[in-house]
């Protein structure tokens, strides 16, 4: 793992092998983190925290983008270990909680490989094993978080899986993408996320995105993309990829 990156004067980007997460800095002191990498992350996030000066019950938010175990893995955790509450959107809400089986993805032929060697790494690496957790706030497209720097719009963007969110703060222009937009390691490149239970959602979202305008884009996967984000996305054709 790299070190923790400032991306603006509020948030920092820590980078895993699998599931990046961003820590942001809250005007009452406290901080959120938005997703928390696979199961068994909570101390380096922890840690990380620490880092910027920050106690473990100073984490007062966990945001998750959707319930894969890349972005909730370490929830549980990180709930124990700071009595942080978990916002995830509506339709997600079941499968992170546990009280619903998740839906399994429709693989295209380069997605199948791919998730099958990603899978292998996991399970060499020793990850324990995925831990539900209460949602406390189950948010809606158009919801505005309370308690950040600035104003946050909710996106319900469905197609990686059915209730997935983005975060949107129009002020700075930086965008939470979850796993509808990747990018290549140097960051130069927007990718459609693989693994989506509905394709044609996901590339839909992927474009409702692509439109905001956002100058910086906080991906979980590849390089955040700074200050050429909006030539990037709009260069991106999401339709074409992984097939």
């Amino acid at each position: 793992m790299d070190t923790l990156t400032r991306i603006t004067r509020t948030v920092w980007h820590l980078p895993f092998p699998v599931g990046h997460v961003y820590l942001v800095a809250l005007p009452d002191e406290g901080y959120a983190v938005v997703d928390t990498g696979v199961p068994g992350s909570a101390t380096t996030v922890l840690d990380a925290l620490a880092g910027l000066g920050g106690r473990p019950d100073q984490l007062r938010q966990i945001v998750l983008t959707h319930y894969h175990l890349d972005h909730m893995g370490a929830a549980a955790d990180l709930v124990a270990a700071t009595g942080a509450r978990v916002l995830a959107g509506a339709l997600e809400a079941p499968y992170i909680r546990g009280t619903a089986p998740a839906p399994a993805p429709e693989f295209t032929p380069a997605e199948r490989t791919l998730h099958e060697g990603v899978m292998a790494d996991l399970a060499a690496a020793g990850i324990p094993p995925l831990r539900p957790v209460e949602v406390d706030v189950e948010l809606h497209d158009g919801d505005t978080l309370d308690g950040w720097p600035e104003p946050v719009r909710v996106l319900h963007v469905p197609g990686h899986t059915p209730g997935g969110i983005a975060l949107y703060l129009p002020a700075s222009r930086l965008l939470f993408s979850g796993d509808l937009i990747g990018t290549d390691p140097e960051g130069r490149r927007a990718v459609l996320g693989p693994f989506n239970v509905a394709r044609e959602e996901a590339v839909a979202s992927f474009r409702r995105l692509a439109a905001l305008g956002a100058d910086t884009v906080c991906v979980p996967h590849g390089v955040p993309l700074r200050g050429d984000a909006r030539q990037i996305l709009a260069a991106a054709a999401p339709d074409s990829d992984w097939r």
